[in-house]
């Protein structure tokens, strides 16, 4: 069995047939559009750059979020900060964690369509990186730099980053079918219904 194959195949169908293709047309106001009072989005901070919504620890349950956040969520939380991580550049020193800042992108886009390209090339740094691994690099432990998931091999948190992306990927398609449902027009309109 090729497991790298098989992991790496799975990821590939669900980009192709489900996720990227659920973000074809996606405009600014769908992308920050808030369907309730309190939703966690991505929003310009005092000096302009633009942050994610979150708190540590999280609210149970935890607030309804945007198709910006998700969108964000899975390019940097999901994709980026691993790739950074176990298949780096070298801009951040070996000894860093997954969970260490400096595996974000340096500023955040404050458009869909950058989100979108945003999401585009860290899957791709991801995925290639995770195609490139032997099976030995899928059974190493994670290390040090994996955190409290140290002693899990790397192929455990590929399976846990593909479930994820399938996870919030969801979330982003049901969002755009409700946006499209309730006849939603921008991100003033929190739920105008036609």
């Amino acid at each position: 069995m090729d497991w790298v194959r098989a992991l790496t195949t799975q990821l590939d169908f669900y980009w192709e047939t489900s996720l990227r293709p659920r973000l074809e047309g996606l405009t600014d106001e769908e992308f920050f559009w808030e369907p309730v009072e309190g939703c966690w989005s991505l929003r310009p901070g005092p000096d302009g750059d633009y942050r994610l919504d979150g708190a540590e620890p999280e609210p149970s349950p935890p607030p309804v979020t945007t198709i910006a956040w998700r969108i964000l969520h899975i390019a940097v939380g999901v994709f980026h900060t691993r790739a950074s991580t176990f298949f780096g550049d070298g801009r951040v020193p070996a000894d860093a964690t997954m969970f260490d800042p400096r595996h974000w992108p340096a500023s955040l886009p404050g458009t869909a369509a950058g989100a979108v390209e945003l999401l585009e090339s860290s899957y791709r740094w991801w995925r290639d990186g995770v195609a490139g691994l032997d099976e030995e690099g899928l059974l190493r432990p994670l290390g040090p730099r994996g955190v409290f998931f140290a002693e899990e091999p790397m192929a455990m948190l590929v399976l846990h980053l593909n479930r994820e992306t399938f996870h919030h990927g969801g979330e982003i398609g049901t969002l755009r079918d409700l946006y499209r449902a309730t006849g939603a027009r921008s991100r003033d309109d929190r739920l105008v219904v036609r």
